[in-house]
């Protein structure tokens, strides 16, 4: 019985200091029309596909308060062709 008490303890402990710290890679925000975004500065951003369709591609950025976001929206591919 103690040493169940003892493991839950220290599970719950853990993972009270895993949400104390900052993750690696913030989650992903989706762009929709209207948002309000706060962009200080481009950290980097994915290369437009060489497709004639419709692609997501994400952009990382800080902002004025020097947070890290990463936002994915919606481009159209640089394949299309005048053809």
């Amino acid at each position: 019985m103690k040493v169940a008490l003892w493991a839950f303890a220290f599970c719950g402990l853990s993972s009270v200091a895993l949400a104390d710290q900052p993750s690696a890679e913030p989650a992903v925000e989706h762009y929709h029309y209207g948002m309000a975004l706060d962009i200080a500065q481009v950290v980097a951003r994915d290369k437009v596909p060489a497709v004639c369709a419709v692609v997501p591609v994400r952009m990382t950025y800080l902002d004025s308060q020097q947070q890290r976001h990463v936002l994915e929206y919606l481009v159209m591919g640089d394949g299309c062709g005048n053809g």
